[in-house]
């Protein structure tokens, strides 16, 4: 019997505390050859290699070196991917996570990095719009690998939470000094009920740029930015995104500015797909102007009428349009909870543009690694 006992403790196996003085660990066997990362980590690092020479403008010739840019902007990117909700949360993780040191070409003996000092370098590719340079560069990787349409597009736009609370919503003509006078630090507007408020008579102290909105009848009014996306119709992936104030008029507004923009860059729109909201005289006036299908979906209810008519809506193409135009809002969708760009953690409409550029890139990534075989 006692043999058998002992027998059955050694085919359970024990557990060892003793640390092992030696041990060799690749991180890259550690990763699964078809781990989806993979395909996303191979299209940033040839997209960041093109950036070299713009990453060498930024920093001096001469001091100690800084985190390399490379990887504080694929940390942006798994931050994103993985919806870490702060960057010191992330840098927290990096201290023992294997596929976040892998990404960013970490070996383990690597310190994580310091949340003030990683703050500090992502303010510094802020100033410098790599984002902007970065989106663009996998706008046009995916491009050359024939991913997007080069005719028939679609425009949305959507309402994200600014970093402010209601409480800093104030009247503009306030004398601001009255908040030192007072003997007690409280907020005397905590207890706004009742009273009458609206952007040409309020602003945010927080944040002056954000304005407040709501996304419908019946919903609660928030400060907020208005976020603006043109996408391809052929695979649902980003051309272009545009940050604005949230007014009545912005996503018209921002979706003339998108296209006028692409076409300084010589792409030919054929076609625009776009919701009810877009459906103004202006609007499709300004579409049929530079030879550009208005396929908008037609708002009946709209005082004096819908600006669409059969001109458009005998097309077979038209409801094509109608149809992928809805995939936008996976757009929207992914960017709020996965991107975690449902509120934004920045200050200020340039601001928060810039980091709307990594959000992007992001969803494009995890789609264009779908879509490459």
């Amino acid at each position: 019997m006692p043999a058998i006992e002992s027998l059955e403790v050694w085919m359970r196996g024990t557990q060892d505390r003793q640390a092992s003085m030696l041990a060799l660990i690749s991180i890259e066997g550690r990763i699964p050859p078809d781990h989806p990362l993979r395909k996303i980590k191979a299209m940033a690092d040839q997209e960041l290699l093109k950036l070299s020479g713009v990453f060498n403008r930024m920093y001096s010739k001469v001091g100690r070196p800084s985190v390399a840019p490379e990887k504080i902007l694929k940390s942006l990117l798994l931050i994103a991917l993985y919806s870490v909700r702060s960057e010191r949360q992330f840098c927290e993780q990096l201290g023992y996570n294997l596929l976040f040191r892998w990404f960013l070409d970490m070996e383990l003996v690597e310190e994580s990095f310091d949340a003030t000092v990683f703050s500090k370098n992502r303010e510094r590719l802020m100033e410098h719009e790599v984002g902007r340079l970065f989106f663009e560069a996998v706008v046009g990787q995916a491009r050359g690998a024939g991913l997007m349409s080069a005719d028939h597009f679609t425009v949305d736009g959507t309402l994200i939470e600014a970093w402010a609370s209601l409480k800093s919503f104030r009247p503009k003509r306030e004398d601001r000094s009255e908040d030192n006078d007072r003997g007690d630090r409280g907020n005397r507007w905590v207890d706004f009920h009742g009273e009458k408020r609206s952007n040409e008579t309020h602003e945010s102290r927080t944040d002056p740029d954000s304005r407040l909105m709501r996304k419908g009848p019946g919903k609660e009014s928030k400060l907020c930015y208005g976020a603006h996306a043109l996408m391809e119709n052929r695979n649902g992936l980003l051309v272009d995104l545009l940050v604005s104030q949230a007014t009545g008029s912005c996503e018209r507004e921002a979706a003339e500015n998108m296209l006028k923009r692409h076409r300084r860059k010589a792409v030919r729109v054929k076609s625009l797909g776009a919701d009810k909201g877009y459906d103004t005289h202006d609007f499709i006036d300004f579409l049929r102007g530079r030879k550009i299908l208005p396929h908008v979906a037609a708002n009946t209810q709209r005082r004096g009428g819908s600006a669409i008519d059969e001109r458009t809506t005998r097309h077979a193409s038209y409801s094509v349009s109608q149809r992928i135009r809805k995939r936008v809002e996976e757009i929207f969708g992914w960017m709020k909870t996965v991107g975690g760009f449902r509120k934004t953690r920045f200050k200020g409409t340039e601001r928060t543009q810039l980091a709307a550029w990594w959000v992007g890139a992001a969803y494009n990534l995890v789609r264009m690694a779908k879509l490459v075989v």
